[in-house]
């Protein structure tokens, strides 16, 4: 919101690193959410995104990510850039990454690895366009949205 912002998070994640430490070009990462586990903590703000004036949950029940470019810049920051997905309009994104931690076996002896990764998009790319203006003449809902996403992955066996 324009007052204030708002921090959400979903639920419903599921996805996919193929990582290559050696040559980073050879790893990739796919995801997809279900829009309709969007928590905001307010159930009424909830159901308003989860309707057609944001993400339309019931005709587009996926956000979706597939990177097509991993790289590392001069600076050391590596960059995972491809289509993102949103209310059925793909753009193209790019997440810089803070990571990956050092491979770790946890208590169950499997072998994870942890990642946060960032971008900001504008929703009105994505035909998220509705707003409302405020009695003092400003808009209701920014335009900016930033993602972050703190991601652990479990090697499969």
């Amino acid at each position: 919101m324009m007052i204030a912002n708002v921090r959400g998070h979903f639920t419903g994640i599921t996805g996919k690193l193929t990582y290559n430490p050696a040559d980073l070009a050879k790893s990739t990462v796919e995801a997809s959410i279900d829009a309709a586990t969007i928590d905001t903590r307010d159930p009424q703000r909830d159901t308003h995104l989860k309707s057609p004036d944001f993400f339309d949950a019931e005709k587009y029940p996926q956000l979706t990510f597939m990177s097509s470019r991993t790289i590392r810049r001069s600076d050391g920051e590596i960059v995972v850039s491809g289509p993102l997905t949103v209310h059925g309009v793909s753009k193209e994104v790019e997440f810089v990454l803070e990571g990956p931690t050092p491979p770790v076996k946890d208590p169950w002896g499997n072998t994870r690895i942890g990642v946060s990764a960032t971008t900001k998009i504008n929703r009105t790319d994505f035909g998220l366009n509705f707003n409302a203006t405020l009695e003092t003449g400003g808009l209701l809902v920014g335009e900016e949205v930033t993602i972050h996403i703190e991601l652990e992955f479990v090697q499969a066996a």
